[in-house]
């Protein structure tokens, strides 16, 4: 897989950090405040988004929810099989493939300790293609952290009858 590197100038740089301090800026006080017109901040954020350099994401704050976060480090045979995973399972928030001891890391959230750890029981330590796993439980975000997710639990798609969710959680 060829990269592909999008460059940006100071003026991109700027309209990102703006957005990024205060998303609900309108493109008149972005214009305003990098000297520029209302249109070319129009344009240049449409050219970032575009490029997927930029994007708009609503989602929980993990530093204020009464949530657990934790990280999940894997080493399996197959990766892109539990990347496929992740994308289904509502409690699991992102994959990142990664070199070194493991291959992959992944964020996973939950309201209880044993919900997350009967989750990655039954994902990741009971799959005989993963060779090892290593949990860490994050206590403190220093930043706000702002990551999607879906409250209706029920949207789990690794299976239609929700008996994923039910093994996961003692639901049965």
């Amino acid at each position: 897989m060829e990269s592909q590197v999008f460059k940006i100038d100071e003026i991109d740089k700027s309209i990102i950090e703006l957005i990024q301090k205060e998303p609900m800026l309108t493109h008149t006080e972005i214009a305003k405040r990098v000297d520029r017109s209302q249109p070319t901040i129009g344009m240049r954020i449409r050219k970032l988004e575009k490029a997927g350099v930029l994007k708009f994401q609503a989602g929980i704050n993990v530093k204020t929810m009464d949530l657990i976060l934790a990280r999940v480090e894997i080493q399996t045979l197959e990766p892109n099989e539990l990347i496929e995973l992740v994308k289904r399972c509502p409690y699991m928030l992102n994959a990142f493939r990664l070199s070194g001891t493991f291959n992959l890391s992944v964020l996973v959230m939950g309201s209880k300790l044993a919900h997350i750890d009967e989750m990655v029981n039954n994902h990741f330590r009971k799959n005989s293609k993963v060779s090892s796993v290593y949990m860490d439980i994050i206590t403190d975000v220093t930043n706000d952290f702002v990551l999607p997710f879906d409250f209706n639990f029920e949207s789990c798609s690794l299976n239609s009858s929700g008996e994923c969710c039910k093994k996961c959680f003692n639901l049965n």
